[in-house]
């Protein structure tokens, strides 16, 4: 029996007794299964698996994103943002992938396209559900999710790596006017030629619209485009709300499904997201796409 699943011939109502019975399903550290699922010039990227240590049938999937400017972090920051959501229900594949300091734009959307494809096809051994698949990530993370369910991949690919919701924690959705790509109040001109807009672009916006435009979720919305869950504090610094709102106004405008939960006060994550409230929103959001 795999250790992750019960019993094939337990009843639904007695996988229910026995989850009852097991207690809470998240442990004080991460239940982690490590997996390599691409290689890109050779460089190994990783991601790591989060499940209940007791379920009933496949895993409903969620793809974390980790934040730091394209060029910070790693998929560890995946336990503490969305490693909660073990105890409902749901398995988290938290991604590496490569940073500014290894490859410029599109490398990044391109590595959650292939972890997307990885997991789809190694899905039935792993017990995860990969018929619909939501990505979720904070700040940078949050772009690149937002463009995981906007933005299909160019290329031609034999395995699907479009996903059907997103959780955009407080992500950019428009590089163009992102305040720190552009000169004034108090930004000069090499300010945001070292901004981390830049770096991901290897130029600035200015130099290169067409290709911050390919890099910017709002536009590439279209009426196909995945469920959308947008979380952002009117006081944050680091990301304007207003990148939010006018994302959420075009999934609306195009016919895509989208809702906007704004926290009065918060700034750029905290507290204020994880929440009761909050975290009962994405549970319901999740369960209405994915189950």
């Amino acid at each position: 029996m795999n250790l992750f699943q019960l019993p094939r011939c337990l009843s639904p109502k007695g996988a229910t007794l026995m989850l009852a019975l097991a207690g809470p399903l998240i442990a004080a550290s991460p239940p982690i299964e490590t997996h390599e699922y691409s290689q890109p010039n050779g460089r190994p990227l990783t991601l790591d698996i989060y499940r209940p240590e007791i379920s009933f049938g496949k895993l409903p999937l969620v793809v974390f994103v980790h934040g730091g400017g394209w060029k910070n972090g790693d998929k560890t920051v995946g336990w503490k943002k969305a490693g909660w959501l073990i105890e409902h229900g749901f398995a988290v594949a938290s991604i590496d992938f490569r940073q500014t300091d290894v490859a410029g734009w599109p490398a990044q959307i391109n590595d959650c396209y292939a972890a997307v494809r990885w997991l789809r096809e190694n899905g039935d051994q792993l017990g995860l559900d990969t018929e619909r698949i939501a990505a979720a990530g904070t700040s940078s993370g949050g772009h690149l999710v937002a463009l995981m369910g906007t933005r299909p991949d160019p290329d031609s690919e034999s395995t699907s790596s479009r996903i059907q919701a997103v959780l955009d924690w407080f992500g950019p959705a428009d590089l163009l006017t992102m305040p720190p790509n552009n000169v004034g109040h108090g930004r000069t001109a090499e300010d945001v030629a070292n901004s981390n807009g830049a770096k991901l672009l290897r130029a600035t916006v200015l130099e290169v619209p067409k290709l911050a435009k390919d890099a910017s979720a709002l536009y590439q919305v279209s009426a196909d485009d995945a469920s959308f869950l947008i979380m952002h504090g009117d006081a944050d610094e680091g990301v304007p709300i207003d990148q939010s709102k006018r994302l959420h106004a075009a999934l609306e405008a195009a016919g895509a499904y989208s809702e906007l939960m704004i926290f009065p006060g918060a700034g750029h994550g905290g507290k204020a997201f994880e929440t009761t409230e909050a975290r009962a929103k994405v549970v319901k959001f999740l369960n209405q796409n994915l189950r």
